[in-house]
């Protein structure tokens, strides 16, 4: 039996594995007229079909076709050939951009060829509203028509009318669809014209493109968002409209993805497979099978009440054949004039197997009670273990809802800490500002000395913060000056000066550094040379030259002191990387010089500011 249940399980996985894996079909059709024979060209309706077609596309649509500047003809069979390919489509899309008109309560779409001299012209050169509709028909679950075609129209302006009482509205008219999970939308509401738009795109198209392919969005609930942006793009001046009706459940053009939540583990799993397979076959020795590979269990019990109820049907079937065969023996032996008494035991035998026949009917009405309750009883098994999947969902939607609110906090916390951090910042700028309340002779003493406090903030004064404006606090405007690319009188510590030194929140000057350190942000630190080299003269690690002792010719001294005499080059002044300034402006100090600190000597020249340059 266990091989019996092998081959039937086997059999079944081929089957389910030959059979196709339906999901909905979705077509579209995208129109665009924007280059009009006869009237002024319409510039985004082209612009518009593109960026509608692109948004179906990525919404993973079957078939999606774009058609351009369609003459009547070609308009005709685009419609007729979208019909074909709807008719075993869940899903069918319309979308057309262009002019369009309304005569006599009746929409029509405007081709590119069409001329328009009367109002009955209408009815052979353009396409009704009602032959659109046609297309989508067959569609078995939507079908979606979207009409970019509210502008002005330009064809009215000169149309002859045939009857003068014969109406053509402003605008498209207003429709109901006659089929069911039909939906029709305008750009603009019956009666009013809509915007071709300043942009690429008319502000419907654009707003259509953002919403409608959104993934588990309600098709109502997008519509309502593109009439809010267009409101909003237009100052209140176009409100697109929307016609049908759908049902009570969400209707979408993308289904919502999947929640990623983990799938429950099912110990039965193999058991509940076996016994769907051991179902679909639904015989005596296959449920036998089933039972004795598992002995015990939820779907061991259903089983057994299957075959049950197979054992039950084949008794009534039995029975129903003896009680047949027995009528028909008492029929024959009354047709040949049987004994009297044959005749009764064929009649007692025909009530027994009547009796027989009942019996087994009622038995196996009571195996289907056994059976339908069994399968009650899985249903509320299934019922109680969805239940608990959504209280699991909810369970972590509410876990993910809490750490966002934390998330939130924090970001706040962090926000608050930097704008206190900022205000103790302008405060203390604000500090550094002499108030208002003081009198000008004030003002005019602490000038000097706030010029000086600055121009050492900006690394432009090195001397002493006194308050009086002499030779050295002068230099050190200039050199903020010259790096600062502007032009101040130093002669005198002004206003201007202080808030243009104000103004720069960064060091202006550069920072100067004895030979043997650089400057490191705001400060000057040791150089450091690997091991073979030092620190030259221009403060750059240098190789170290170990000079080898060579033969040389003997020389009479004199002759070699003066061919040395004359091979050696005048000396020229080189630059070593660091900057003085003195009242003649501010120079590169040279090569084998150094800035130091003290009063002059033999041989260095001395700045006003104490600084002075020694060279060896």
């Amino acid at each position: 039996m266990r091989a019996l249940l092998g081959i039937f399980l086997t059999a079944g996985l081929i089957f389910l594995a030959g059979q196709p894996a339906f999901a909905d079909k979705r077509v579209a059709l995208v129109i665009g007229n924007s280059s009009y024979r006869n009237v002024a060209k319409l510039n985004n309706p082209a612009n518009d079909a593109a960026a509608v077609a692109a948004m179906l596309k990525s919404a993973g649509f079957d078939a999606v076709e774009s058609k351009l500047d369609l003459t009547v003809g070609e308009l005709r069979k685009t419609l007729r050939d979208f019909g074909n390919r709807s008719r075993d489509a869940d899903v069918a899309v319309i979308y057309y951009a262009g002019h369009g008109i309304e005569l006599d309560g009746t929409n029509y779409l405007i081709p590119v060829d069409a001329t328009l001299e009367t109002d009955t012209d209408v009815l052979d050169e353009a396409l009704s509203l009602d032959r659109v509709l046609v297309a989508v028909e067959p569609a078995k679950q939507l079908r979606l028509v979207i009409l970019d075609a509210c502008r002005d129209n330009p064809f009215t302006k000169s149309m002859k009318r045939t009857i003068a009482s014969r109406a053509i509205g402003r605008g498209l008219a207003k429709v109901e669809p006659s089929s069911p999970n039909t939906m029709i939308a305008f750009a603009a509401k019956a009666g009013s014209t809509a915007s071709d738009g300043y942009g690429k795109n008319s502000p419907f198209a654009a707003a259509l493109v953002n919403y409608l392919a959104k993934p588990g969005l309600d098709l109502r609930k997008a519509f309502g968002f593109v009439r809010d942006d267009v409101l909003k793009a237009t100052n209140n001046a176009q409100e697109p409209f929307v016609y049908g009706s759908l049902g009570g459940n969400d209707v979408t053009l993308v289904p919502a993805p999947p929640a990623a939540v983990a799938a429950p583990v099912d110990q039965d799993a193999t058991m509940r497979r076996d016994y769907e397979f051991a179902d679909r076959v639904g015989t005596k020795p296959v449920w036998d099978a089933f039972i004795e590979r598992y002995p015990s269990g939820f779907f061991t019990a259903l089983a057994k009440a299957q075959r049950d109820k197979l054992a039950a049907e084949a008794a009534r079937i039995d029975a129903t054949n003896k009680a047949k065969a027995a009528q028909e023996e008492q029929a024959r032996l009354a047709a040949e004039g049987a004994r009297a008494a044959e005749q009764v035991k064929a009649a007692e035998q025909a009530k027994a197997a009547e009796k027989a026949r009942l019996a087994a009917e009622a038995a196996k009405k009571a195996e289907d009670a056994k059976v339908a309750e069994a399968e009650r009883v899985k249903a509320a098994a299934q019922a109680k273990a969805a239940e608990k999947e959504a209280e699991r969902v909810k369970a972590a939607a509410a876990v993910n809802a809490a750490r966002e609110a934390k998330l939130a906090a924090e970001l706040k916390i962090r926000e608050e800490k930097a704008a206190a951090e900022q205000k103790a910042k302008e405060e203390k700028l604000a500090a550094l500002t002499p108030p208002a309340d003081k009198s000008d002779q004030q003002t005019a003493v602490d000038l000097p000395r706030s010029l000086q406090v600055e121009l050492r903030r900006v690394g432009c004064n090195t001397g002493a913060v006194d308050g009086n404006w002499n030779a050295a606090s002068q230099r050190s405007l200039d050199l903020f000056s010259k790096y600062a690319g502007v032009k101040l009188d130093v002669r005198v510590a002004s206003v201007d000066a202080l808030d243009l030194v104000k103004s720069n929140t960064a060091r202006v000057c550069p920072l100067i550094c004895e030979h043997g350190f650089k400057a490191d942000g705001e400060r000057c630190t040791r150089i450091t040379c690997r091991p073979g080299y030092e620190v030259g003269d221009d403060n750059i690690c240098e190789k170290i030259e170990v000079k080898k002792p060579t033969a040389k010719r003997e020389e009479p001294k004199r002759e070699r002191s003066e061919r040395a005499k004359a091979a050696t080059p005048a000396e020229k002044p080189q630059a070593s990387g660091q900057i003085i300034c003195g009242s003649g402006g501010c120079r590169p100090v040279q090569k084998g010089c150094r800035i130091v600190q003290g009063s002059g000597l033999h041989g260095v020249t001395t700045l006003n500011s104490g600084q002075r340059e020694e060279c060896h």
